[in-house]
């Protein structure tokens, strides 16, 4: 199986200009638990978890409201192709350690792959178990 059979297509995303406060609502409406970054072209240019907003925002009593996620996301992307495999996506969730990947096309993001889809299929054990394996 390809990326492209698994991954979700219509990808909620946010802008870097976006605040923190705004991506907490997107992903609380659409229980999400990570934003892509895209600019108006949509290239991926970052990533914002949930996690984020709390450790980078919140927790260092930032402002929400006014703290836009160029300074919170993540912008070293870890991404795959749709036309990659199942097995090459599993092996970089596992390398990088992260349970989501967004999936770019000629630049532009196109979907994004989560543990969670590969879980769906009866495909997750393995892979759950590379990506939580603690790195030595």
């Amino acid at each position: 199986m390809l990326v492209s059979d698994l991954m979700t297509k219509n990808v909620v995303t946010a802008s870097a200009s976006c605040s923190a406060a705004e991506a907490s609502r997107l992903l609380h409406v659409h229980n999400i638990g990570a934003l892509p970054v895209v600019d108006t072209q949509g290239a991926l240019r970052g990533i914002v978890t949930d996690r984020d907003i709390v450790t980078r925002c919140v927790a260092t009593e930032s402002d929400p409201v006014t703290t836009p996620l160029r300074e919170l996301m993540t912008r070293r992307v870890t991404t795959v192709s749709p036309d990659d495999t199942l097995d090459e996506a599993a092996a970089q969730m596992a390398a990088r350690q992260v349970r989501r990947l967004p999936v770019v096309s000629h630049g532009r993001l196109v979907g994004m792959l989560a543990l969670a889809d590969f879980a769906a299929e009866g495909l997750g054990e393995s892979t759950l178990n590379a990506v939580s394996r603690p790195r030595l």
